[in-house]
């Protein structure tokens, strides 16, 4: 059975609340806020630096989780929450951890860039091999015009 559901059934409503907003975007947020903070609690035989007293290392992960919900469930104020989730992002470098090993600093700032250029109306991107398609059939409907006659002098 195919994983679809009609256009009654839970997944289209799902798929239509993801596509009114940044969802990628928040999801990476959360991912890298929440990959930054397990980190925090790694062994200290693994830390590299626990940061200015331990508070930021907690704060910025924290933030960046709480940005990443409000992008999925209050998308209007995408650009703001985005622009602040990368400057949390790119501290996160200095207060935890080199941002999580850099792989939690790296979801945070591609979440954010991906948030920040998000557009909400849109049109979906057609491929270049259905407009190749339309712009030979444009081309094969249009009436070709007949050579000019040479008439006499």
């Amino acid at each position: 059975m195919s994983g679809r559901t009609g256009s009654s059934g839970q997944g289209s409503a799902f798929r239509r609340w993801r596509a009114a907003r940044p969802f990628w975007g928040g999801l990476l947020l959360v991912l890298g806020g929440a990959e930054i903070l397990l980190t925090q609690k790694a062994s200290l035989k693994v830390v590299l630096h626990i940061g200015m007293q331990g508070l930021a290392g907690y704060l910025l992960p924290v933030l960046l989780v709480v940005l990443g919900l409000l992008i999925l469930f209050n998308p209007t104020q995408r650009l703001f929450y985005s622009i602040t989730a990368v400057l949390l992002s790119l501290g996160t470098w200095v207060t935890s951890n080199m941002g999580g090993f850099f792989i939690g600093l790296l979801l945070g700032v591609v979440g954010s860039c991906l948030t920040f250029g998000w557009l909400p109306d849109q049109e979906p991107r057609v491929s270049r091999r259905r407009r190749r398609k339309a712009a030979r059939e444009a081309k094969a409907a249009q009436p070709q015009p007949l050579p000019p006659t040479a008439e006499p002098a």
